[in-house]
């Protein structure tokens, strides 16, 4: 069966039934029919004296087009804990509807563990998308109309910092001229749209500790330089405030569930390749709360979001992750290695071998922050017990534990030994630690990154990454931390480079200040912000029928 057909055979518990399990009182939901809820704000203040439960981030080796199901194996981890009787709390980020209408998916796992009512959580939800975009438009409206009514800030059409957006993938949108037909309709300027998700505002929601701190990032959001070359911000239009307004339900974290009745808190969706792919500092903070362990995860592979994760969100939120599995495929272990896509369902030991690299370097770039390391092995019925045996032997060559996890096809039961190991791990002190530390200068943290985690020889910057580290500086914010925008494909910078790549430069070709997020964007490579839909997008094969059943989503 398909991951919809399995989805909409599955009983739904009522979600007030959910929450009930893990303590959260019936008057601490905002319904949004039977089985989607908000978390309202009250229950921070109720729990806020409770002890922490464990954390455990699950990530990834670099991602192929044979896919490694790193979400899928979050889920099947937290109902697998759940049947041991663990109360753990899963959770995620919402998904895009770029990638589920383009070409990767979504975001709510599959098989017999994924994350329900998925039609819904893949669709609208509960309008978080929609309540970002309009925010981050409102602000761009606001700034040309500040323009067209008279400018008083002397805003330099020529230094506009912020794109309107879209949570589509439309590459057509990616560079526009807006203000066309006459001085009715604004002053003129080159534009363009990026997605919903790569905004700074997707960052904000996810990193804001509430209300409060939500609308003083917002209003801190570096948008311009005026014709005097200073910084003008959101605060300085006047529409903090407004944009506030437009976010205060989509501050609150989602309660959903899996499959098997495990409680999912599912909120915020930036992605990692661009962004810092995390989920809300709310949601995971609050499912802390709730369970003796929350199991999250980080987009892409451990170079990307779990870098993030640890150096951006555990440093904002004050976070200590206890444990972090890293997920594999054989199939994507030998794609790395070499072998063509179309024959990954073959036995190649020696591709594998070939591709175990990529997973050695995840694994040591872990245990650099001092956080215990588990490989979960995501099995497929074409896997050979000779090319098992192969990552086995790796894994504890490399002193990690080991486990094959068969949760697609069996949900919670086939993760029982991934959940023991993981469990016997977070019974561990951890030795977290960061990457880098506040004091150091923008190119030592992007030159502690390139290093340590890509494992190249250094970081080249073009003229205009120079003369933006320059402005930085001169704003006086060298302390913040470092999101890397790079492709998830390769450690280096050029995705056709796979495996565990050698004697590579990053080249740094732009940075720029996500002043309300608080943290340092570098961008490398070619990196784009608004992605565009694939010759055959998903949305091609995606129908309803008469009765408004959903068909072919996935």
């Amino acid at each position: 069966m398909t991951d919809i057909e399995i989805a909409q055979k599955i009983k739904l518990k009522k979600i007030t039934e959910i929450g009930e399990k893990i303590g959260i009182k019936e008057d601490e939901l905002e319904l949004y029919g039977n089985y989607k809820a908000k978390l309202q704000n009250k229950i921070y203040k109720r729990l806020e004296e409770k002890k922490d439960g464990k954390l455990i981030l699950v990530t990834a080796i670099n991602p192929t087009p044979a896919g490694e199901g790193k979400t899928t194996v979050t889920i099947g981890l937290g109902q697998a804990m759940n049947k041991l009787k663990k109360n753990a709390v899963i959770a995620l980020r919402e998904p895009s509807l770029g990638p589920v209408f383009g070409i990767k998916g979504g975001a709510t796992g599959g098989g017999y563990s994924q994350v329900l009512p998925m039609e819904d959580i893949n669709l609208h939800f509960t309008g978080d998308m929609h309540a970002i975009t309009a925010a981050n438009n409102l602000l761009c409206a606001s700034l040309d109309n500040h323009i067209h009514q008279g400018n008083s800030l002397k805003i330099d059409v020529r230094k506009i910092l912020i794109k309107r957006c879209l949570d589509i993938n439309d590459r057509a949108l990616r560079n526009a001229v807006i203000g066309l037909g006459g001085s009715i309709n604004g002053v003129p300027r080159e534009d363009g749209f990026i997605i919903t998700v790569a905004t700074e505002i997707m960052a904000i929601l996810c990193l804001a500790s509430d209300l409060e701190d939500l609308k003083k990032r917002l209003g801190n959001i570096l948008i311009a330089y005026n014709t005097n070359k200073k910084p003008v911000y959101a605060k300085d239009l006047k529409v903090n405030g407004a944009m506030t307004v437009l976010l205060k339900d989509a501050i609150k974290p989602n309660l959903v569930q899996t499959v098997e009745g495990s409680p999912v808190i599912m909120h915020g969706g930036p992605f990692a390749n661009i962004a810092h792919g995390c989920n809300s500092i709310r949601a995971t903070k609050i499912a802390l709360k709730l369970g003796n362990y929350c199991i999250t995860e980080a987009g892409f592979g451990a170079d990307l979001g779990a870098e993030k994760f640890l150096d951006i969100k555990c440093r904002a939120a004050k976070l200590k992750p206890s444990c972090v599995v890293i997920v594999a495929t054989i199939r994507a272990l030998k794609y790395g290695g070499g072998a063509n896509l179309e024959n990954l369902t073959k036995e190649d030991v020696k591709s594998l071998k070939l591709g175990l690299p990529n997973l050695g370097i995840h694994i040591e770039n872990m245990k650099k922050y001092g956080v215990l390391v588990v490989v979960a092995l995501n099995h497929f019925e074409t896997d050979s017990s000779k090319e098992v045996g192969e990552v086995r032997k790796f894994c504890t060559e490399k002193n990690v534990e080991f486990s094959v996890v068969k949760i697609h096809a069996e949900g919670g039961n086939g993760g029982i030994d991934l959940a023991k190991k993981v469990c016997k791990a977070c019974s561990k002190k951890s030795k977290f630690s960061f990457m880098y530390t506040d004091e150091m200068s923008i190119k030592e943290k992007i030159l502690k990154i390139a290093k340590e985690i890509y494992r190249a020889k250094g970081v080249v910057y073009t003229k205009e990454a120079e003369k933006a580290l320059e402005n930085i500086k001169t704003l006086g914010k060298e302390n913040l931390p470092i999101c890397i925008a790079k492709t998830q494909y390769s450690l280096s910078d050029d995705p056709t480079k796979l495996g565990a790549p050698k004697d590579f430069n990053i080249t740094v070709r732009d940075i720029s200040l996500s002043n309300g997020a608080e943290f340092i964007v570098a961008i490398t490579g070619n990196i784009l912000r608004m992605p565009g839909l694939p010759k055959k997008p998903a949305a091609e094969k995606i129908d309803i029928t008469t009765t408004g059943k959903i068909k072919n989503m996935f």
